[in-house]
């Protein structure tokens, strides 16, 4: 076997870019495992796991390139590291008809002054100057951005008050405006439900079922995480929420978040009772349920989704699992399970999926370790599991410096192998995005992770039954129908919506093994 690992100082590349690059190089004959990386600590520990960290990458700065690869022999290792070059040294560009792409906001409002939104993706120290630029030339921000810091969030949100405008972010990675997709995002069709969504996974599952029930959508406004805490004060929530009340093509209105700072909470209630149209709310991990009249609370996603959809007219509850592949699935599940396998490992690339599936199992299974959890239950170190574990693969601390989990599956992979070693793990519990903007099949990568998983437990005399939530549509470029396939070729049973999946989860852990 050989190895190369390589610092270019001072090198900043985009992680996209990056994650292309390290997929191409695996790709290469006679390549084994391959990863371009800036040298973020998080991406050292990466390298650690693979074997791949030198001592010249561990002293290597955050603003270093960092080119590991592993080969058969020298002569592959160092025909991949050319290619690799050549690849990192081509100009970036597209089709642009051979006129030179826009480099500063300015030059590309000079192209198209026609334009009303920009999409804003740079690293997070100029990320805020660039807003407030656009701001100031009459453009609403969806502010892609993360590690933007929360005085700053506020300041451009103050500003965009004053100039009337909307800042969709810092940190937003979701919204549909008019029908077009901007970020993360599913193809739905149009319809009467307008989203306001603090989160963008949030967002999607409920845009996607209210697909699946026949119902439409007309906008999605993202938030950006941050927005209902008490520094930030829902300002673009309240505001979007204004927006989509004086929409004549919306209807009915869903708001959904995590958990609200409380004062922020009241506040944004008392302005949706005001809207004139019916709103359904859904803060995560709240179970508080029902309707006042004027708002209707559900505590899940999916029933976000189905009270919207009864609300603009819809009857159709969402498609279930068939009774009879689930009875099989949980079979199947507690005879094969050998005494040691205790815990059950959730391992999602959707944070607010994530943070709803830990809600919930905490509900049914006690304590459950998350990277999402304070105190007690929060994990110590992000990149090892204790006890039954909740983790939200999008975190900073998986993603600073590399392309999200959704783009780039390669650390959610690893942490399945991972899992599928740790004589403990009883299941896992995993979701799958698709739309745009999303790995373009990611059911493929998953599929053949899990054959080497499963492969792995079986040769340890275990079981290891798996879950998939799959997020999307029938129209959405991977194919729903093409990506469960896939999955449950390989052994997985696919719920339509994150809480059925977690609700077959805990049936799972709360039914005694055979063997145990």
């Amino acid at each position: 076997m050989a190895h190369r690992v390589i610092i270019r100082p001072r090198a900043y590349y985009d992680s996209v870019r990056l994650m292309r690059i390290s997929q191409a190089l695996r790709a290469e004959p006679g390549v084994t495992e391959a990863m371009a990386m800036m040298a973020t600590p998080n991406n050292k520990k990466i390298l650690a796991t693979s074997g791949l960290l030198t001592a010249e990458a561990e002293a290597a700065r955050p603003d270093d390139l960092v080119l590991a690869l592993a080969a058969t022999d020298d002569a592959a290792a160092e025909a991949a590291v050319a290619v690799a070059f050549a690849a990192l040294d081509e100009r970036a560009g597209g089709d642009t008809g051979g006129a030179p792409l826009p480099r500063t906001l300015d030059a590309a409002m000079a192209v198209r002054p026609d334009a009303g939104l920009v999409v804003i993706s740079v690293p997070g120290a100029n990320a805020p100057r660039e807003a407030r630029r656009a701001l100031d030339l009459g453009l609403n921000v969806l502010l892609f951005s993360d590690n933007v810091p929360v005085a700053d969030e506020l300041a451009l949100k103050q500003h965009a008050a004053e100039v009337g405008r909307l800042v969709m972010g810092p940190d937003c990675g979701t919204a549909i405006i008019g029908g077009a997709a901007l970020g993360f995002a599913n193809v739905v069709r149009r319809g009467p439900v307008g989203v306001v969504g603090a989160s963008g996974t949030g967002t999607q599952e409920i845009t996607s079922l209210l697909d699946w029930l026949g119902t439409g959508v007309s906008h999605a406004i993202g938030t950006g995480g941050r927005d209902l805490s008490a520094e930030v004060g829902g300002r673009t929530a309240l505001a979007a929420l204004d927006l989509l009340a004086a929409d004549p093509g919306t209807e009915v209105i869903v708001l959904t978040s995590k958990p609200p700072a409380a004062e922020v909470a009241a506040r944004v209630l008392e302005h949706c009772a005001g809207l004139g149209k019916p709103v359904v709310v859904n803060f995560v991990g709240s179970d508080r349920s029902g309707s006042d009249g004027r708002i209707t609370f559900a505590p899940t996603l999916a029933g976000a989704a189905e009270a919207a959809a009864r609300l603009a007219g819809g009857t159709a509850p969402l498609p279930a699992l068939d009774a009879a592949a689930r009875d099989a699935f949980l079979a199947a599940a507690r005879d094969g399970r050998a005494p040691g396998q205790r815990y059950l490992r959730g391992l999602y690339a959707g944070g607010t999926l994530a943070y709803e599936a830990l809600t919930l199992l905490g509900d049914r299974l006690g304590p459950v370790h998350s990277n999402l959890a304070k105190g007690a239950l929060a994990l110590t170190d992000p990149f090892r599991s204790t006890g039954h574990t909740v983790i939200d693969l999008g975190e900073d601390a998986y993603t600073e410096g590399r392309a999200h989990p959704m783009i780039d599956p390669y650390v959610r992979n690893q942490r399945i192998l991972a899992e599928a070693a740790d004589p403990e793990t009883a299941l896992l519990l995993l979701d799958v995005v698709i739309g745009y903007g999303a790995h373009d099949d990611p059911a493929r990568d998953l599929a053949q992770t899990l054959a080497a998983a499963q492969a792995t437990a079986r040769d340890g005399g275990r079981n290891l039954p798996v879950i998939v939530t799959l997020c999307g549509t029938t129209r959405d470029p991977q194919g729903h129908a093409a990506q469960a396939a896939q999955l449950e070729t390989a052994g997985a049973i696919v719920a339509r919506s994150n809480a059925e999946a977690v609700a077959l989860a805990a049936a799972v852990m709360e039914t005694p093994a055979h063997a145990a």
